[in-house]
């Protein structure tokens, strides 16, 4: 595992620890939000697998980038790998209200944004760029974020992609993570897998 991913990891748990305001969420009164499937995430060069829909928050909390959580109640996911050194995880959320999903929406956007300069912080020597790529026009609206880094002393670059968004009180947040750069990085299928999370939620 390279440095990058420790501090994702690190920052993520963290991040598991709680926060109150969203854990007495009630179950969405309809049925549970959908997931995407495996063949609905970036093209790779080998075939992406998906894991089964489990309960709670993945163990290092989905690498989130600021010490905030996805509440574990009323939470579910499902992660994603190809044969190569590609992943992925989709973590959905029901919010007690929408005013509270709302919140949710805003707190991990700012996360996000933040992260690059937060990793380098943690991590001396580091060098991390989070980038904003714009809202997408689905349901309440999807965020979509990258984070580019890299690794002097061991020679490691990673590029990871993010999203956030929100359907009436449900929240899903999207990582694709690989080796390389942004260049490397399908930002604009990324984008297309967003729309497609937040679309087949209900």
């Amino acid at each position: 595992m390279t440095t990058i991913r420790t501090a994702l990891a690190a920052a993520a748990t963290a991040a598991a620890m709680g926060l109150a305001a969203f854990a007495a969420a009630p179950a969405q009164a309809a049925a549970q939000p959908a997931f995407l499937s495996a063949s609905q995430m970036p093209p790779s060069s080998t075939p992406w697998t998906a894991t089964q829909v489990f309960t709670g928050v993945p163990e290092n909390g989905g690498a989130l980038c600021a010490p905030y959580k996805i509440p574990a109640q009323n939470t579910r996911y499902r992660e994603f790998n190809t044969e190569l050194d590609t992943n992925g995880v989709q973590i959905t959320t029901v919010a007690r209200t929408e005013a509270d999903a709302v919140k949710l929406v805003d707190t991990l956007r700012k996360s996000l944004a933040g992260c690059g300069t937060l990793l380098e912080q943690q991590n001396p020597g580091l060098k991390a760029v989070s980038a904003y790529h714009g809202k997408l026009a689905v349901e309440e609206g999807a965020w979509v974020y990258s984070l580019d880094t890299a690794d002097p002393q061991i020679g490691t670059t990673d590029i990871h992609l993010f999203s956030v968004g929100r359907d009436g009180r449900t929240v899903t947040f999207v990582r694709w993570g690989q080796m390389g750069d942004l260049k490397d990085a399908p930002v604009s299928a990324f984008r297309t897998t967003t729309k497609t999370a937040v679309n087949k939620l209900y």
